[in-house]
C-alpha cells in the first residue's frame, strides 16, 4: 500500500454552484492507491450538492484503490454528514 497522499484545499461554499469544480478537481488528478485529503478547513458552508460532490469524489478515489480523508469540516458540514447518515463513509479529521 502506498503512503503517498495529495492534499486539496477547498474554501468558500460548497453549494450547487462550487460542488463541479471539486469533482472537476479531482478528476484531473491520478491518484491510483493514494490517500486524497480534502482540507475542508476553509469551507464554511456545505449543502446536499456539495455532499454529492464529496461522495463522488469518495467513489472515485476508492475504485483507483485509494482512500479519501476529509480534514476540518465544520460544524454544519459535519451536522449533514449525521443528518443523512453518510458521516461513517468517511475518514475525518481534524485540524490540517
Amino acid at each position: 500500500m502506498s503512503t503517498d497522499r495529495t492534499i486539496l484545499t477547498v474554501s468558500g461554499e460548497l453549494d450547487m454552484d462550487t460542488a463541479p469544480h471539486l469533482t472537476q478537481a479531482a478528476d484531473v488528478l491520478d491518484l491510483p492507491g493514494q490517500t486524497l485529503a480534502l482540507d475542508l478547513s476553509d469551507v464554511t458552508f456545505v449543502d446536499s450538492s456539495g455532499l454529492n460532490a464529496l461522495l463522488a469524489v469518495r467513489h472515485r478515489v476508492n475504485v483507483a484503490g485509494g482512500t479519501l480523508e476529509l480534514i476540518g469540516l465544520c460544524e454544519q458540514a459535519l451536522h449533514l454528514l449525521d443528518l443523512t447518515g453518510t458521516r461513517s463513509l468517511f475518514t475525518l479529521r481534524t485540524g490540517r
